[in-house]
């Protein structure tokens, strides 16, 4: 063994014959890496052959129309010539209509601010001269040139931005580094136009005709590169010390949308007024176009489709390109490609058929290309039969009959300007190369204008693209924001492998961002755990101890710790010298820092409910206000009281606001480190993300389980990524979601949220879906929540039935108040949140009014399949399946929750069977009646279908589709029984989760003898708080464990009946106080402190004892007393809402269910008369011939299915454009941020290296992970340009 490699004594462990180890898995084995590294090869080589496919057709079938409005050509006759001419204006206009609906569209649904009279006279003046130029270019000179000069001359439109490009970069005052590039481009364009005139007027000086068309192609082309003046406008009124030109640049960006129109309109018009002007001056007449061939017409409505559509889907592709941070191999170089490939796909047919005429030996012997065109090309007839493509290549060769191709100075002229415009293409937009782009980039930071040309489609998207001055030594002129994240979670009643799970995420963060020797400056991060009702009284002993499930926290941190400070160890395990931890008392209890591997910190507050009110929202409100309260805003209060500059302050704040996060977990919550930052980008790219939540699986095991885990899916698959498509996410859940903090410091949010129940609907809709209502309060104040399918977390689901309906009880009542609170303020919030249209507000009030129907829509389903088993008249059967549900109704006014619950599950498993004969009675169906195209069938197949080409599409999921058979059969149990259970225990307002089990060895509670709250308070804020004064301590003598408080108000005679739930909402049963004169304190550990320090020292890890400063303990005691005060035990008031949870309960189960009663009704009464209101159509069979039989479908339930459909058909385009979008996000990602790999030492799930298990020695490596440089930016709200990012 080397001398470095020696043990000392203290190196070695106390038990070395115990090496043995039980190790979790630390790695991230759900995600399938290797199939998704083929995918992401596919995706972008798909994107680049996409991208240089469409431009090639884009400009290919533009470049034909321009040769068929040729005067030489044959394709179409001369006399049809308009036809092309109008073909090719409805290219130049095309995009300008696209961009006008879009802006309208924004204008009248988000904003329409109005410009100045400067700003539009500026816009119209620009747009006026690239909009003629366009159409003077291709639609009167164009034609009249050869097709090589075509392809090349719209190369020549960079040349003003070659120009602009200098002056801009002499403006910046720097050593730019592509200066030099610039003027070589600029050089090479102004060569490629002398050469173009020279081969042109000197070759016939006395065709004035063509010398006007030259000197018009010329012309237009460069008022055409006038089109992207504003992208180095704005670099040269940033770096110019004008006022106008900021104040005009600002403007600019403010008016976009009222500007848009207006350009728009301006271009239609001003190609329209040009084409409607050259027709007639060309002696040509516009009446032609009714006589237009069949042939032709085809010809022409091919070509100008294929243009059409490919240049739309190539800009879409070339910026999804970018998004995915693929810049250089799937945007520039296509598209640098897409020139050649254009010029090759017309010049080599040419040839081909030259050489294979002058071989053929029945031709007539020509001399050279002239006599070729005068032999073949221009003696031919027009053909309006057989292949369109021999007609075309010798249309393209009448255009260079005009030059002599067979003399080597054309050729060489020609060639020459062809390749100076080319190369001077590629060095104005050399800079492209070297362009910092972030992941997900926003659209308008990557293009300057929304607008693409479809004329000439390539050119457009290159010189489109931001232009960024670069200094020499490839230094940034903006520094990167580093972002700060909070992680918080809440923590009660956890199990020792919840706890586990957690902790391993944020030690797993840790070492992928280390705060020492950080790698990467995207963020850094701080994690919180907030643990309720922590402490427990232990009897003889001096003050509260943690109870048992704190203890477990602790005793989780020590072995976490462990197992990542072992992971690279040699082969002989060492001793583990865990550093030092702090332990400090606290005015609301205890908190525990640990200091992480990595440098990272978690803070454990450990909450007394004696001197702190206790429950999720409270512990909520309790980090919100000490995390951006205290720690985030107090510090500019104290440099304002030094007299520091407000202006300067508040610019400070606002960037810390919009870069601080919290991330909110629940305590059994696994993430990697990856679905965190996947949640970043999203709020890093788009400052009006106020919240952005990933995608919750479901563990656990049981048909409960499966049940869920298909619900989550669909739920996930179909209705959150509508809701982030079409409008926002109206639930980012709190086991795992991103928030900014500038959205939850916003009027109206944080503060609002801190609010105390005092009504009854408040229990309903504050309290039982806290995240949900927090949501509700950031869409009301324009705040964006977003959902993103890439960034995955897991959580414990309810495994248990009882537990599922309890959990569900909440949920029914909360989201139905919450999303009817957003429905009754549409006209706010529509005007408010530009993400969150009426027409959205519409797709929420129809899934709302759904879902109150769901009851009486399961009704019929049974009713349904009664009529069709045992062939019952259909009013008969809707009668017998009313039956059940109303007898259930009617039981749970009268018994017990739990009794409920049992009948339920009893009631599920008939439904379950029931459910099966339903779904054979409609496969029954359509063999009896021999079709498949009734409503019922249809709707059933169709949604087969979106079913599995959704699972299809999540192939990391599609397993859970086997899952959807157990989903459909316990339909009736989720939308009939669970809706009536969680209405008419409306006034349940406990948890009803994670029931309190005492664990082993735990004092009972009620045996206990407990201190007064004065009496704990007084002796810790005493003995180790002398400084601050507790001045309320006599209010709380009375104070006691309260069975209904403003949190949970439980109904008292089901109180009295049943014990309750304990959970983080639910308050233990109330004890009553004892007082003892005297106090024997005969335990050996007085205070939790001790406790604490004695348990971790046995697992190694020195609790160091320490205390807050005077100013933090301040401010826990003001936040104390004035929003986290325990709350006073009023029996009466308890009563009192009580009996308020009863009415409001009575008063919304009487509207819920006499909507659904009014619902069978109508369908009752439609079904008596069906032959008189029923609505028929033919029946058609299998094979789409018409029976002659009629299928009879009632009006009410055939608009229900339709409506029903439609909104499934929605969800279902959204999810495939949510996907895409999802794969773009995921590939970026993965080219920025690729996955840590751990040497082969390391643990992996199933995978172990040698340990001392093998050989009586324990070893455990820890990676050396080297992490590439992430050098993506913060994007800040205020900036209107992007930042620097990773160079792609």
């Amino acid at each position: 063994m080397d001398e470095g490699d020696s043990y000392e004594d203290n190196d070695m462990p106390k038990r070395p014959w115990d090496t043995c180890r039980e190790v979790p898995t630390i790695e991230d084995e759900q995600t399938p890496w290797k199939i998704i590294k083929v995918l992401k090869i596919i995706a972008l080589s798909t994107v680049a052959i996409l991208v240089f496919g469409l431009a090639l057709c884009s400009k290919a079938s533009f470049l034909v129309l321009i040769t068929l409005a040729n005067e030489g050509t044959k394709t179409i006759s001369a006399d049809h010539k308009p036809v092309a001419l109008l073909c090719i204006g409805c290219s130049l206009i095309a995009s300008s209509v696209l961009l006008l609906i879009k802006s309208f569209w924004k204008a009248c649904y988000k904003t329409s601010k109005l410009p100045k009279n400067t700003t539009v006279a500026l816009v119209l003046f620009f747009e006026f001269i690239v909009s003629g130029g366009a159409a003077i270019l291709t639609i009167a000179a164009m034609p009249h040139l050869d097709i090589v000069t075509n392809v090349t001359i719209l190369n020549g439109v960079a040349i003003v931005s070659a120009l602009l490009q200098v002056i801009a970069q002499c403006t910046a005052k720097e050593r730019n580094r592509f200066i030099i590039p610039c003027i070589a481009a600029f050089v090479l364009l102004l060569l490629g136009y002398v050469l173009f005139l020279v081969l042109y007027i000197t070759k016939n000086p006395t065709d004035t005709k063509m010398a006007m068309w030259v000197g018009l192609a010329a012309g237009g082309s460069i008022l055409v590169s006038f089109n992207w003046w504003e992208s180095y406008f704005r670099l040269i009124s940033k770096n110019s010390s004008s006022v106008f030109l900021k104040s005009l640049c600002k403007d600019m960006t403010t008016c976009q949308n009222v500007l848009h129109i207006i350009s728009s309109l301006l271009r239609i018009a001003v190609t329209a007024a040009v084409l409607g002007a050259y027709v007639p001056l060309s002696k040509m007449d516009w009446k032609i176009l009714k006589s237009v061939s069949s042939f032709e017409t085809r010809v022409i409505v091919i070509t100008v489709g294929v243009q059409l559509i490919a240049s739309a889907l190539c800009h879409w592709f070339a910026l999804a390109a970018c998004k995915m941070h693929a810049l250089r191999r799937c945007f520039i170089l296509p598209l640098y490609l897409a020139s050649l490939g254009v010029m090759a796909l017309f010049v080599i047919p040419v040839i081909v058929y030259y050489q294979d005429y002058r071989k053929n030996p029945t031709k007539d012997a020509i001399a050279n290309f002239s006599s070729y065109c005068g032999v073949v090309v221009n003696n031919r007839s027009q053909s309006l039969t057989g292949s369109v493509f021999p007609q075309l290549v010798l249309d393209v060769t009448h255009t260079l009959c005009f030059l002599d191709m067979s003399k080597v100075a054309d050729i060489g002229i020609l060639t020459g300007s062809s390749l100076s415009w080319w190369l001077g293409l590629v060095l104005v937009t050399i800079h492209l190369w070297h362009l910092n782009v972030n992941r997900i980039q926003r659209t308008q930071d990557l293009f300057m204008r929304r607008l693409y040309e479809g004329a000439f489609i390539e050119q457009s998207l290159l010189l489109n693209t931001r232009f960024d001055i670069q200094i020499k030594g490839g230094k940034k002129i903006r520094q990167e924001e580093t972002a700060m994240i909070y992680l918080c979670a809440t923590m009660w009643h956890e199990t020792y492998d919840e706890m586990m799970k957690i902790l391993i995420s944020m030690f797993r963060l840790d070492r992928h961002r280390p705060k020492t020797e950080p790698k990467s400056k995207d963020f850094t991060f701080e994690a919180h755990i907030y643990f309720d009702d922590a402490f427990e009284h232990v009897e003889g002993s001096e003050e509260s101890h943690l109870n048992s499930y704190a203890k477990n926290l602790v005793e989780v941190i020590i072995e976490v710790y462990g197992i990542f400070t072992s992971i690279n160890e040699k082969f002989f395990k060492k001793n583990q010298n865990i550093p030092d931890q702090q332990i400090i008392r606290t005015s609301y209890g205890g908190r525990l820092v640990i200091t992480m591997p990595f440098g990272n910190k978690i803070i454990v507050h450990f909450k007394d409910k004696e001197l702190i009110r206790h429950k999720k929202r409270w512990s909520q409100i309790m980090y919100l206000y000490y995390l951006l309260g205290w720690k985030l805003m107090s510090k500019y209060y104290k440099r304002l009281e030094r007299g520091e500059k407000e202006q300067e302050l508040k610019a400070e704040v606002q960037k810390e606001k919009h870069n601080t996060y919290l991330l909110a977990l629940d305590g059994d919550t696994d993430f990697q480190p990856s679905s965190v930052m996947l949640l970043v980008d999203r709020l890093k790219m788009y400052p009006r993300v106020g919240a952005a939540c990933g995608r919750i699986h479901p563990t656990g095991s049981g048909p409960t389980v499966w049940f869920q885990k298909f619900e989550y899916a669909v739920s996930h698959w179909l209705q959150k990524s509508a809701e982030h498509v079409i409008g926002c996410v109206l639930c980012s859940p709190g086991c795992f979601s991103l928030f900014r903090a500038a959205a939850l410091m916003d009027d109206n949010v944080m503060k609002r949220y801190a609010t105390k129940s005092t009504e009854a609907s408040h229990y309903i809709q504050y309290d039982q879906g806290e995240d949900r209502w927090l949501c509700t309060l950031l869409l009301k104040q324009g705040w964006r929540v977003e959902y993103n399918a890439a960034s995955d977390a897991y959580t414990n689901a309810p495994e248990d039935f009882k537990e599922l309906y309890n959990q569900r009880r909440r949920w029914g009542p909360s989201t139905l108040a919450n999303v009817v609170d957003l429905l009754g303020d549409t006209n706010v919030i529509s005007k408010r949140n530009k993400s969150m249209s009426k027409l959205f507000m519409f797709y929420q009030l129809f899934g709302i009014i759904s879902a109150i129907l769901a009851p009486a829509t399961i009704c019929l389903l049974v009713a349904g399949s009664l009529s069709f088993i045992f062939d019952l008249d259909s009013a008969v059967a809707l009668v017998i399946s009313v039956i059940p549900p109303i007898v259930f109704l009617i039981l749970c006014f009268k018994l017990k929750s739990d009794t409920q619950i049992t009948i339920a599950g009893i009631l599920s498993i008939i439904y379950a069977f029931l459910m099966l004969v339903v779904t054979m009675s409609i496969i029954g169906a359509m063999i009896k009646q021999q079709t498949i195209l009734t409503p019922s069938s249809m709707f059933v197949i169709v949604m087969a279908i979106i079913y599995i080409f959704t699972a299809i599409i999540h192939p990391q999921e599609f397993q859970l589709v086997f899952y959807g058979v157990l989903y459909i059969i316990c339909i009736p149990s989720a939308y009939l029984l669970l809706t009536i259970y969680s209405m008419v225990n409306m006034n349940n307002v406990s948890w009803g989760t994670r029931e309190s089990k005492p664990a082993a060895g735990a004092a009972t509670p009620v045996a206990t003898t407990r201190q007064t709250t004065v009496e704990k308070a007084k002796n810790t804020l005493q003995k180790f708080f002398s400084c601050i004064k507790c001045k309320n301590c006599n209010q709380r003598s009375q104070e006691e464990q309260l069975n209904v408080n403003q949190d949970n108000h439980m109904i008292p005679e089901s109180a009295q009946s049943e014990p309750q739930p304990q959970n983080t909402i639910v308050e233990d049963i109330p004890e009553e106080e004892q007082m003892q004169m005297q106090r024997v304190f005969d335990n050996p550990r007085q205070s939790w402190v001790t406790e604490l320090q004695e348990l971790s020292q046995n697992r190694e890890m020195q609790l160091l004892e320490d205390s807050l400063d005077e100013e933090e303990e301040e401010f826990f005691v003001e936040l104390q007393e004035k929003y986290l005060k325990p709350l006073p035990d009023d029996k009466k008031r308890q009563q009192t809402i009580a009996s308020d949870l009863k009415d409001l309960r009575n008063k919304v189960n009487f509207a819920f269910f006499m909507l659904n009663a009014l619902w069978l009704v109508a369908t009752f009464t439609l079904q008596l008369n069906s032959s008189t209101f029923s609505i028929k159509i033919p029946k058609i069979d299998i094979n789409l011939h018409v029976t002659g039989e009629d299928v009879q479908i009632e009006p009410i339930g055939f608009m229900f299915i339709l409506g029903f459909a439609t909104s499934v058909v929605v969800q279902f385009l959204a999810m495939i454009y949510h996907r895409i979008s999802t794969m773009i996000h995921y590939v970026a990602f993965l080219d920025t941020e690729p996955r840590q790999k751990l040497e082969e030492k390391d643990y992996r799930a199933g995978h172990r290296v040698e340990t001392a298990s093998n050989t009586e020695s324990n070893s455990t490596s820890q990676a050396e992970v080297s992490e590439p440089e992430d050098s993506e930016d913060e994007y800040y709200a205020s900036q209107q340009s992007s930042g620097e990012g990773t160079m792609v």
